[in-house]
Formats: C-alpha cells, sequence, structure tokens
C-alpha cells in the first residue's frame, strides 16, 4: 500500500497550467484552421462564430471572442475564478491563434473530408488538454462542464446534442455533403470528450 500515489493531493503547478492551455489552444486553433479552409463546420460557439465569419466580413477570431463573453458570467457564479480567468485566456489565445496560423499556413491542396475529420480529431485533444488543467474554451463547454460537476452529466453527451444542431442549423451556409462530413466530425470531437474525460477518472 505504500506504493500507491495519493492522488487527491496531486495538482499541478501554474507552469503545468500554461503550457496545457497553450498547447491546447494551439491545437484548437490549428483544427479551426483546417475546417476553415476546408469550408466545414463545427458545433458549440466556435460553430456560431463559423456561421457568423461566413455571413459577414469580421474574422472567425474576433467573433468567437465576443460570442463568448456572455458565457463568463455563469463561469464565474457558478465555477469559480481559477476557471473563468483559464477559459478567458484560453479563448484569447485561439481567437490570437487562429489569426497568426493564417499568416503562416495556407493548404493549397486539402481534402475537405479528411481536413474536416482530422481537424476535429485535433480539437478534441486540445479540448481534452484544457478540460484536465480546469480550462475551457467558453460557451457550451462553461455549460458542458458545470453540469458534469453538478449532476453527473457527461460533458461530451451534451455537447455532441448540441454540436449536432448547430452544424444542422448550418444547412443554408454549406453543402449538403460538407454539412454530413461537418455532423460527422463534431460526433467524433465530442466522441474524443467522452471517452477521455470522465468525471472520477482523473483527479487533479
Amino acid at each position: 500500500m505504500d506504493n500507491f500515489v495519493e492522488l487527491d493531493r496531486i495538482t499541478h503547478s501554474y507552469i503545468e497550467d500554461m503550457l496545457a492551455i497553450l498547447l491546447g489552444t494551439l491545437m484548437v486553433s490549428f483544427g479551426i484552421i483546417m475546417l476553415k479552409q476546408a469550408g466545414a463546420l463545427t458545433g458549440s460557439t466556435a460553430g456560431i462564430a463559423f456561421l457568423i465569419s461566413y455571413l459577414s466580413p469580421l474574422s472567425f477570431g474576433s467573433i468567437f471572442f465576443l460570442v463568448n463573453l456572455p458565457f463568463y458570467w455563469l463561469a464565474v457564479y457558478r465555477i469559480g475564478w481559477e476557471f473563468t480567468l483559464k477559459t478567458f485566456c484560453s479563448v484569447g489565445l485561439v481567437s490570437l491563434f487562429t489569426h497568426a496560423h493564417s499568416l503562416f499556413i495556407h493548404f493549397s491542396t486539402l481534402n475537405p473530408i479528411y481536413a474536416t475529420l482530422f481537424g476535429n480529431v485535433i480539437m478534441g485533444m486540445g479540448f481534452i488538454l484544457l478540460f484536465r488543467h480546469k480550462a475551457s474554451l467558453g460557451g457550451i463547454n462553461i455549460l458542458a462542464l458545470w453540469l458534469q460537476d453538478h449532476m453527473g452529466l457527461r460533458a461530451g453527451k451534451l455537447q455532441m446534442v448540441v454540436d449536432t444542431c448547430v452544424v444542422l442549423a448550418s444547412l443554408f451556409v454549406v453543402s449538403v455533403p460538407m454539412l454530413i462530413v461537418s455532423v460527422v466530425g463534431a460526433v467524433l470531437l465530442n466522441l474524443i470528450v467522452t471517452m477521455y474525460h470522465r468525471p472520477g477518472r482523473y483527479i487533479i
């Protein structure tokens, strides 16, 4: 018994949190760039930002940052300041990195199906990094994590339902084949979150 580590006493250091947020937002923003250039969509507040960016001259990054602002109230009063500050930084970094990636990366040849599916995989792993360090990308993420902590509802399952609805609402923006691929990508992303972010599995 002496060889067992008491997991409930293990905490992440501030440096570990900062690196995780940096790497997680880099992964998510790179996935967003792949989806954007493929003409695909995703769910949650990112999906709403995609829709507005397709229909307006505003950039995805600026829209994504603004769309998330109303959800910080829930984050502060229901989850806490630490989570809210980490989430605010994460949203800001994704907004910044999506702009920065576009300055250095442009795919001359990109299979839209591959880009959509692989982009969602990258985003899913980025979400896991953020969630495990008590951060999120705002919006539905905040609501989903709060419901998971207080009601036992898996974050991935709620996000899957919401994300699929957001993507389906985008029928007037993209073609039916890309809509189908976008839905599959959203389901894939949330399956990753459901599988690897379970209550009680990761005690930090």
